[in-house]
Protein backbone atom coordinates (compact mmCIF):
# COMPACT_ATOMS: atom_id res chain seq x y z
CA UNK A 1 0.00 0.00 0.00
CA UNK A 2 1.25 3.49 -0.67
CA UNK A 3 -0.09 6.97 -0.17
CA UNK A 4 -2.65 6.57 -2.87
CA UNK A 5 -4.13 4.68 0.01
CA UNK A 6 -5.31 7.86 1.71
CA UNK A 7 -9.49 7.63 2.48
CA UNK A 8 -10.49 11.34 3.16
CA UNK A 9 -12.73 12.68 4.81
CA UNK A 10 -16.60 11.74 4.34
CA UNK A 11 -15.82 8.42 3.35
CA UNK A 12 -17.41 5.79 5.00
CA UNK A 13 -15.79 3.00 7.44
CA UNK A 14 -17.53 -0.42 8.02
CA UNK A 15 -17.56 -1.61 11.43
CA UNK A 16 -17.70 -5.24 11.74
CA UNK A 17 -19.26 -5.82 15.56
CA UNK A 18 -21.16 -2.89 17.25
CA UNK A 19 -19.78 -3.30 20.73
CA UNK A 20 -18.74 -0.58 23.11
CA UNK A 21 -14.95 -0.33 20.94
CA UNK A 22 -16.94 0.00 18.00
CA UNK A 23 -18.91 2.88 19.73
CA UNK A 24 -15.66 4.45 20.39
CA UNK A 25 -14.07 4.09 17.38
CA UNK A 26 -17.68 5.64 15.56
CA UNK A 27 -17.35 8.21 17.86
CA UNK A 28 -13.87 8.91 16.61
CA UNK A 29 -14.57 8.52 13.13
CA UNK A 30 -17.27 11.41 13.52
CA UNK A 31 -15.36 14.05 15.08
CA UNK A 32 -12.82 13.38 11.93
CA UNK A 33 -15.67 13.98 9.47
CA UNK A 34 -16.06 10.22 8.40
CA UNK A 35 -18.95 8.58 7.87
CA UNK A 36 -19.99 4.83 9.94
CA UNK A 37 -21.93 1.94 9.15
CA UNK A 38 -21.85 -0.95 11.76
CA UNK A 39 -22.82 -4.88 11.65
CA UNK A 40 -23.99 -6.51 14.67
CA UNK A 41 -27.47 -8.59 15.60
CA UNK A 42 -28.54 -6.78 18.05
CA UNK A 43 -30.45 -3.42 16.90
CA UNK A 44 -29.42 -0.59 18.90
CA UNK A 45 -26.27 -1.90 19.93
CA UNK A 46 -23.79 0.75 21.43
CA UNK A 47 -21.95 1.37 18.21
CA UNK A 48 -25.54 1.65 16.22
CA UNK A 49 -26.52 4.59 19.04
CA UNK A 50 -23.63 6.83 17.20
CA UNK A 51 -22.89 5.62 13.51
CA UNK A 52 -25.13 6.56 10.40
CA UNK A 53 -26.68 3.29 10.22
CA UNK A 54 -26.30 -0.36 11.04
CA UNK A 55 -27.18 -3.41 9.22
CA UNK A 56 -28.93 -5.37 11.69
CA UNK A 57 -27.22 -9.39 10.75
CA UNK A 58 -25.05 -11.99 12.31
CA UNK A 59 -21.81 -12.28 11.73
CA UNK A 60 -21.92 -15.11 10.19
CA UNK A 61 -24.23 -13.62 7.53
CA UNK A 62 -21.90 -13.26 4.16
CA UNK A 63 -24.62 -11.12 2.37
CA UNK A 64 -24.59 -9.04 5.51
CA UNK A 65 -20.90 -8.41 4.99
CA UNK A 66 -21.18 -8.02 0.88
CA UNK A 67 -23.66 -5.48 1.88
CA UNK A 68 -21.02 -3.83 4.49
CA UNK A 69 -17.97 -4.12 2.21
CA UNK A 70 -20.60 -2.28 -0.87
CA UNK A 71 -21.86 0.33 1.04
CA UNK A 72 -18.23 1.45 3.28
CA UNK A 73 -15.10 2.46 1.81
CA UNK A 74 -12.51 0.76 4.34
CA UNK A 75 -13.64 -2.29 6.20
CA UNK A 76 -12.55 -2.83 10.29
CA UNK A 77 -13.56 -4.83 12.97
CA UNK A 78 -13.53 -4.50 17.24
CA UNK A 79 -13.28 -8.11 17.83
CA UNK A 80 -10.98 -11.14 16.61
CA UNK A 81 -13.64 -13.58 15.97
CA UNK A 82 -14.26 -12.60 12.46
CA UNK A 83 -14.80 -15.24 9.52
CA UNK A 84 -11.54 -14.78 8.10
CA UNK A 85 -12.92 -16.39 4.62
CA UNK A 86 -15.84 -13.56 4.71
CA UNK A 87 -13.25 -11.23 4.70
CA UNK A 88 -11.03 -12.82 2.03
CA UNK A 89 -14.14 -12.48 0.10
CA UNK A 90 -15.08 -9.11 -0.05
CA UNK A 91 -11.38 -7.64 -0.55
CA UNK A 92 -11.97 -6.77 -4.22
CA UNK A 93 -14.63 -5.16 -3.19
CA UNK A 94 -13.64 -2.69 0.04
CA UNK A 95 -10.01 -1.75 1.21
CA UNK A 96 -9.24 -4.15 4.54
CA UNK A 97 -5.44 -2.35 5.53
CA UNK A 98 -5.78 -4.43 8.32
CA UNK A 99 -5.82 -7.76 5.81
CA UNK A 100 -6.51 -11.26 7.37
CA UNK A 101 -2.82 -12.21 8.34
CA UNK A 102 -3.17 -10.14 11.65
CA UNK A 103 -6.66 -12.36 12.66
CA UNK A 104 -5.22 -15.16 11.43
CA UNK A 105 -2.35 -14.61 13.93
CA UNK A 106 -3.91 -13.46 17.04
CA UNK A 107 -7.39 -15.23 17.01
CA UNK A 108 -4.94 -18.65 17.82
CA UNK A 109 -3.26 -18.58 20.63
CA UNK A 110 -0.55 -20.97 19.55
CA UNK A 111 -0.09 -19.35 15.93
CA UNK A 112 -0.01 -15.95 18.41
CA UNK A 113 3.19 -17.40 20.75
CA UNK A 114 4.86 -18.65 17.62
CA UNK A 115 4.46 -15.45 16.28
CA UNK A 116 5.93 -13.96 19.35
CA UNK A 117 8.85 -16.06 19.13
CA UNK A 118 9.79 -15.25 15.87
CA UNK A 119 9.52 -11.88 16.28
CA UNK A 120 12.49 -11.90 19.07
CA UNK A 121 9.94 -11.69 22.08
CA UNK A 122 9.55 -13.44 25.15
CA UNK A 123 6.85 -15.76 26.06
CA UNK A 124 5.77 -17.93 28.82
CA UNK A 125 6.92 -21.56 27.61
CA UNK A 126 3.81 -23.49 26.01
CA UNK A 127 2.38 -26.51 24.59
CA UNK A 128 -0.28 -27.69 22.21
CA UNK A 129 -3.07 -29.70 24.24
CA UNK A 130 -5.56 -31.64 21.93
CA UNK A 131 -6.90 -33.85 25.12
CA UNK A 132 -6.50 -34.95 28.75
CA UNK A 133 -3.25 -37.47 27.98
CA UNK A 134 -1.61 -34.55 26.21
CA UNK A 135 -2.57 -32.10 29.44
CA UNK A 136 -0.89 -34.62 31.47
CA UNK A 137 2.04 -35.16 29.15
CA UNK A 138 2.42 -31.00 29.34
CA UNK A 139 2.28 -30.52 32.83
CA UNK A 140 4.95 -32.98 33.12
CA UNK A 141 7.16 -30.73 31.04
CA UNK A 142 6.26 -27.80 32.02
CA UNK A 143 5.16 -27.83 35.95
CA UNK A 144 2.37 -26.81 37.92
CA UNK A 145 1.49 -23.65 38.22
CA UNK A 146 0.24 -23.63 35.05
CA UNK A 147 -2.30 -22.28 32.89
CA UNK A 148 -5.05 -24.24 30.11
CA UNK A 149 -6.48 -22.00 27.67
CA UNK A 150 -8.57 -22.48 24.52
CA UNK A 151 -6.78 -21.35 21.30
CA UNK A 152 -9.67 -19.51 19.89
CA UNK A 153 -12.39 -17.77 21.66
CA UNK A 154 -11.41 -16.62 24.97
CA UNK A 155 -12.01 -13.67 26.71
CA UNK A 156 -11.79 -11.98 30.23
CA UNK A 157 -11.35 -15.08 31.76
CA UNK A 158 -13.68 -17.25 30.12
CA UNK A 159 -12.02 -20.51 28.62
CA UNK A 160 -8.86 -21.01 30.41
CA UNK A 161 -8.18 -22.60 34.12
CA UNK A 162 -5.02 -21.99 36.13
CA UNK A 163 -3.72 -25.48 37.56
CA UNK A 164 -2.01 -25.71 40.76
CA UNK A 165 -1.74 -29.72 41.67
CA UNK A 166 -2.60 -32.88 39.48
CA UNK A 167 -6.18 -32.95 41.84
CA UNK A 168 -7.30 -29.71 39.18
CA UNK A 169 -6.36 -31.78 36.34
CA UNK A 170 -9.97 -33.58 36.60
CA UNK A 171 -12.15 -30.34 37.34
CA UNK A 172 -15.48 -30.16 35.10
CA UNK A 173 -14.15 -26.67 33.85
CA UNK A 174 -10.75 -28.51 32.74
CA UNK A 175 -13.44 -31.07 30.72
CA UNK A 176 -14.99 -28.05 29.06
CA UNK A 177 -11.98 -26.50 28.01
CA UNK A 178 -10.60 -29.42 26.80
CA UNK A 179 -14.07 -30.69 24.56
CA UNK A 180 -13.62 -27.23 22.45
CA UNK A 181 -10.57 -28.69 20.45
CA UNK A 182 -7.19 -26.60 20.10
CA UNK A 183 -6.06 -26.13 23.63
CA UNK A 184 -2.64 -25.08 24.71
CA UNK A 185 -1.15 -24.81 27.92
CA UNK A 186 1.28 -22.37 29.37
CA UNK A 187 3.81 -21.94 32.16
CA UNK A 188 2.88 -19.28 35.16
CA UNK A 189 5.00 -16.26 34.67
CA UNK A 190 6.04 -14.92 38.05
CA UNK A 191 5.53 -11.17 37.14
CA UNK A 192 5.72 -8.16 39.02
CA UNK A 193 3.46 -5.90 36.94
CA UNK A 194 0.71 -6.74 34.04
CA UNK A 195 1.02 -3.82 31.60
CA UNK A 196 0.56 -3.23 28.30
CA UNK A 197 1.16 -0.38 25.40
CA UNK A 198 -0.97 0.49 22.24
CA UNK A 199 0.82 0.98 19.31
CA UNK A 200 -0.88 1.93 15.53
CA UNK A 201 1.09 2.02 12.30
CA UNK A 202 -0.30 2.89 8.79
CA UNK A 203 0.34 1.64 5.48
CA UNK A 204 3.24 4.24 4.88
CA UNK A 205 4.94 2.82 7.93
CA UNK A 206 4.64 5.27 10.35
CA UNK A 207 4.34 4.12 13.59
CA UNK A 208 2.76 5.84 16.68
CA UNK A 209 3.39 4.52 20.47
CA UNK A 210 1.36 5.02 23.17
CA UNK A 211 2.32 5.56 27.23
CA UNK A 212 2.95 2.11 28.93
CA UNK A 213 -0.12 1.13 31.42
CA UNK A 214 -0.10 -0.55 34.43
CA UNK A 215 -2.89 -2.85 34.78
CA UNK A 216 -4.40 -5.01 37.71
CA UNK A 217 -7.47 -7.86 37.04
CA UNK A 218 -10.36 -8.93 39.03
CA UNK A 219 -11.97 -12.52 37.95
CA UNK A 220 -9.56 -12.39 35.03
CA UNK A 221 -11.18 -8.92 33.31
CA UNK A 222 -9.42 -5.91 33.89
CA UNK A 223 -10.37 -3.88 36.56
CA UNK A 224 -8.15 -0.46 37.09
CA UNK A 225 -5.41 0.42 34.75
CA UNK A 226 -2.74 2.83 35.89
CA UNK A 227 -1.29 5.90 33.53
CA UNK A 228 2.19 5.68 33.34
CA UNK A 229 2.81 2.79 34.32
CA UNK A 230 5.40 2.75 37.53
CA UNK A 231 8.34 1.02 36.60
CA UNK A 232 12.06 2.25 35.93
CA UNK A 233 12.43 4.35 33.01
CA UNK A 234 14.56 1.56 31.35
CA UNK A 235 11.47 -0.83 31.52
CA UNK A 236 9.31 1.16 30.35
CA UNK A 237 11.13 2.22 27.44
CA UNK A 238 11.52 -1.19 26.41
CA UNK A 239 8.13 -2.16 26.89
CA UNK A 240 7.48 0.43 24.13
CA UNK A 241 9.78 -0.70 21.86
CA UNK A 242 8.97 -4.19 21.87
CA UNK A 243 5.48 -3.21 20.81
CA UNK A 244 6.99 -0.92 17.71
CA UNK A 245 9.07 -4.17 17.39
CA UNK A 246 6.15 -6.44 16.94
CA UNK A 247 3.64 -3.89 15.03
CA UNK A 248 6.65 -3.91 11.88
CA UNK A 249 6.94 -7.40 12.37
CA UNK A 250 3.12 -7.80 11.65
CA UNK A 251 3.32 -5.16 8.83
CA UNK A 252 0.47 -3.70 11.68
CA UNK A 253 -2.41 -1.75 9.82
CA UNK A 254 -4.69 -0.17 12.24
CA UNK A 255 -3.58 -0.08 16.31
CA UNK A 256 -2.56 -3.06 18.35
CA UNK A 257 -2.85 -3.86 22.35
CA UNK A 258 0.27 -5.47 22.90
CA UNK A 259 -0.19 -7.03 26.52
CA UNK A 260 2.79 -8.05 28.63
CA UNK A 261 4.56 -9.50 32.25
CA UNK A 262 7.16 -7.28 33.59
CA UNK A 263 8.92 -9.46 35.58
CA UNK A 264 10.99 -8.31 38.68
CA UNK A 265 14.56 -8.13 37.13
CA UNK A 266 13.18 -5.96 34.21
CA UNK A 267 12.45 -8.95 31.64
CA UNK A 268 9.53 -8.55 29.53
CA UNK A 269 7.20 -11.23 28.28
CA UNK A 270 4.30 -10.84 25.80
CA UNK A 271 0.92 -12.44 26.93
CA UNK A 272 -1.14 -12.01 23.93
CA UNK A 273 -2.09 -9.31 21.37
CA UNK A 274 -5.17 -7.47 20.45
CA UNK A 275 -5.57 -6.14 16.65
CA UNK A 276 -8.05 -3.48 17.73
CA UNK A 277 -8.57 -0.95 20.49
CA UNK A 278 -7.96 -2.58 23.89
CA UNK A 279 -9.66 -1.96 27.47
CA UNK A 280 -6.60 -0.41 28.89
CA UNK A 281 -6.53 2.19 26.33
CA UNK A 282 -9.86 3.97 27.02
CA UNK A 283 -7.56 6.59 29.50
CA UNK A 284 -6.51 7.63 26.17
CA UNK A 285 -9.75 9.83 25.46
CA UNK A 286 -9.36 12.09 28.11
CA UNK A 287 -5.45 12.02 29.23
CA UNK A 288 -3.78 12.04 25.50
CA UNK A 289 -3.43 14.28 22.90
CA UNK A 290 -4.74 11.69 20.41
CA UNK A 291 -7.19 8.67 21.42
CA UNK A 292 -6.05 4.84 21.00
CA UNK A 293 -9.35 5.09 18.19
CA UNK A 294 -8.22 7.76 16.77
CA UNK A 295 -5.18 6.87 16.08
CA UNK A 296 -6.61 3.31 14.80
CA UNK A 297 -9.12 5.08 12.58
CA UNK A 298 -6.39 7.46 10.89
CA UNK A 299 -3.97 4.50 10.52
CA UNK A 300 -6.61 2.35 8.98
CA UNK A 301 -7.48 5.32 6.75
CA UNK A 302 -3.56 6.24 5.97
CA UNK A 303 -3.71 9.35 7.48
CA UNK A 304 -0.15 10.73 9.14
CA UNK A 305 0.07 9.64 12.47
CA UNK A 306 1.09 12.26 15.39
CA UNK A 307 3.34 11.82 17.95
CA UNK A 308 1.42 10.69 21.43
CA UNK A 309 1.63 12.68 24.07
CA UNK A 310 0.43 12.43 27.63
CA UNK A 311 -1.48 15.19 29.18
CA UNK A 312 -2.11 14.08 32.69
CA UNK A 313 -1.05 11.11 34.65
CA UNK A 314 -4.38 9.06 34.56
CA UNK A 315 -6.47 6.36 36.38
CA UNK A 316 -9.27 4.38 34.40
CA UNK A 317 -11.63 1.93 35.90
CA UNK A 318 -13.99 -0.36 34.46
CA UNK A 319 -17.75 -0.32 35.32
CA UNK A 320 -19.21 -3.96 35.14
CA UNK A 321 -23.11 -4.86 35.85
CA UNK A 322 -22.32 -5.51 39.84
CA UNK A 323 -21.10 -1.87 39.49
CA UNK A 324 -24.00 0.23 37.55
CA UNK A 325 -26.02 0.89 40.71
CA UNK A 326 -23.12 2.17 42.66
CA UNK A 327 -21.81 4.34 39.48
CA UNK A 328 -25.31 6.14 39.67
CA UNK A 329 -25.34 6.88 43.17
CA UNK A 330 -21.63 8.85 42.88
CA UNK A 331 -22.17 10.74 39.35
CA UNK A 332 -23.50 13.70 41.02
CA UNK A 333 -20.60 13.93 43.46
CA UNK A 334 -17.39 13.59 41.32
CA UNK A 335 -16.90 16.52 40.10
CA UNK A 336 -13.55 15.75 38.20
CA UNK A 337 -14.77 12.34 37.37
CA UNK A 338 -15.17 11.23 33.52
CA UNK A 339 -18.18 8.66 33.13
CA UNK A 340 -18.37 6.50 29.90
CA UNK A 341 -21.96 4.71 29.85
CA UNK A 342 -21.91 2.19 26.24
CA UNK A 343 -25.58 2.37 26.17
CA UNK A 344 -25.87 -1.67 27.08
CA UNK A 345 -29.16 -2.45 26.80
CA UNK A 346 -29.29 -5.39 29.77
CA UNK A 347 -27.18 -5.39 32.50
CA UNK A 348 -24.84 -8.44 33.95
CA UNK A 349 -22.85 -9.47 36.46
CA UNK A 350 -19.67 -8.99 35.24
CA UNK A 351 -20.39 -7.62 31.95
CA UNK A 352 -18.51 -3.76 30.97
CA UNK A 353 -21.08 -1.13 30.93
CA UNK A 354 -19.01 1.23 30.87
CA UNK A 355 -15.83 3.06 32.12
CA UNK A 356 -14.39 6.27 34.37
CA UNK A 357 -11.52 7.70 33.90
CA UNK A 358 -9.70 10.18 35.99
CA UNK A 359 -7.00 12.66 35.27
CA UNK A 360 -4.87 13.29 38.69
CA UNK A 361 -1.55 14.24 39.96
CA UNK A 362 -1.62 11.98 42.68
CA UNK A 363 -2.24 8.10 41.25
CA UNK A 364 -2.14 7.08 44.82
CA UNK A 365 -4.37 9.71 46.36
CA UNK A 366 -6.92 9.04 43.30
CA UNK A 367 -6.91 5.22 43.84
CA UNK A 368 -7.64 5.76 47.56
CA UNK A 369 -10.39 8.13 46.22
CA UNK A 370 -11.79 4.57 44.47
CA UNK A 371 -11.98 2.42 46.77
CA UNK A 372 -13.28 4.46 48.92
CA UNK A 373 -16.65 4.52 47.39
CA UNK A 374 -16.67 0.63 47.70
CA UNK A 375 -17.99 0.57 44.30
CA UNK A 376 -15.91 -2.18 43.15
CA UNK A 377 -15.33 -4.02 46.72
CA UNK A 378 -15.55 -7.81 45.57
Amino acid sequence: MSRTDFIGQGKTIGIIGGGQLGQMMAISAKYSGMKVITLDPTPNCPCGQVADDQIVANYSDTSAIEELAERSDVLTYEFENVDLKALEDVKDKVAIPQGTKLLYITKHRIREKNFLRSAGCQTAPYIPVKNKSDLQAAVKTIGYNCVLKTCEGGYDGHGQEVLHSDADLTNDHIKQILSTGDCILEGWVPFKVEASVMVARNAMGEVSVFPVSENYNKDEILHMSIVPARISPDVYQKAQKIAVQIAEAIDLRGILGVEMFVLNNGEIYINELAPRPHNSGHYSIEACNFSQFDLHDRAICNWPLPKIKLMSKVVMVNVLGQHVAGIHKIIAEKRGWHFHDYGKAEIRHNRKMGHVTILTDNIAKTISDINATHIWDR
